[in-house]
């Protein structure tokens, strides 16, 4: 049996799906269990409690073969990213009590890089403080979800043009679909390893790249167009960010334009994945 966080989420859904179908049984955490009762219904044991709970989740560990943690996103931290900070709290508390025989963390390209980082700020922390675990441990350094960019895909549709902070829009960065990190999670927990791993799971795509994804699968010509520095905090206030809590987010995407973030720390395993870009959005158009 594995334990598998976020089950109602996209990597820990994904995960979830290949184990069951590679025949293993599996275990959650849902802080409403309704919300997981369609996993319940395909065998799932499913626990009340939250991430956050130490106690919850030392019970829901107990007696797993491994397990698969991650941080629920927040994209407007408080300062000193205390949200993360309680779940990571309550992560040491756990796997003190209940380790299990191997853990897999969900991390973010990028967390190697002590300063600088903006949200992946949380994933640095998260592994810092998982580093020294006496069971083997792998942090999967996701790149950026290509889920991050549907909305781009339905302004796409309707005007032909990509809007992205990333600039220039020939730049290649870190990208992956959670599908592919949640197979990689799935073939961790199934095969093992040991000691200290990390994992650098994903491809290097231009917002020019996925301008031409998006293209072929609409149909119809789309062009890349860089969001002007300036325009960023108002950009994003517009798109629901609270006045005054962008912070994070634009120092995250300043360090993907200028490098600071990127593929290619030392002792890293490369994994591409399957899903291309295209496929991806041809998903998501169809969906």
């Amino acid at each position: 049996m594995f334990f598998v966080a976020g089950i109602t989420g996209h990597v820990g859904g994904a995960a979830a799906r290949r184990l069951l179908e590679g025949g293993y049984a599996l275990r959650t955490l849902a802080r409403d269990p309704a919300r997981a009762s369609a996993w319940a219904r395909r065998g799932v044991e499913v626990f009340q409690g939250d991430l956050a709970d130490g106690a919850a989740l030392a019970s829901a560990l107990d007696g797993v073969e491994g397990a698969f943690l991650l941080l629920p996103p927040v994209l407007a931290p408080a300062p000193g990213f205390p949200e993360a900070r309680a779940i990571i709290s309550s992560f040491r508390r756990a796997l003190g009590q209940a380790p299990p025989p191997r853990l897999v963390a969900l991390s973010s390209v990028g967390s190697e890089r002590t300063s600088g980082l903006g949200l992946i700020t949380a994933t640095h922390e998260l592994e810092a403080a998982l580093w020294d675990l006496p069971l083997p441990t792998a942090f999967l350094r996701a790149g950026s979800f290509l889920e991050n960019y549907a909305l781009g895909l339905g302004a796409a549709a309707e005007s032909g043009w990509f809007d992205t902070f990333l600039s220039p829009t020939y730049r290649r960065v870190p990208v992956v679909a959670t599908e592919d990190v949640g197979a990689e999670v799935a073939r961790l927990l199934a095969r093992g390893w040991s000691g200290r791993r990390l994992v650098e799971v994903g491809m290097r795509a231009s917002p020019d790249d996925l301008a031409r994804a998006m293209a072929e699968v609409l149909g119809r010509p789309v062009r890349a167009r860089s969001i002007a520095r300036e325009h960023w905090r108002a950009s994003l206030e517009a798109g629901g960010l609270v006045a005054g809590t962008t912070g994070p987010f634009e120092e995250m995407e300043d360090a993907f334009n200028s490098g600071w973030i990127d593929f290619g720390a030392p002792d890293t395993h490369p994994v591409r994945g399957d899903v291309t870009l295209a496929e991806f959005f041809a998903r998501l158009h169809a969906s």
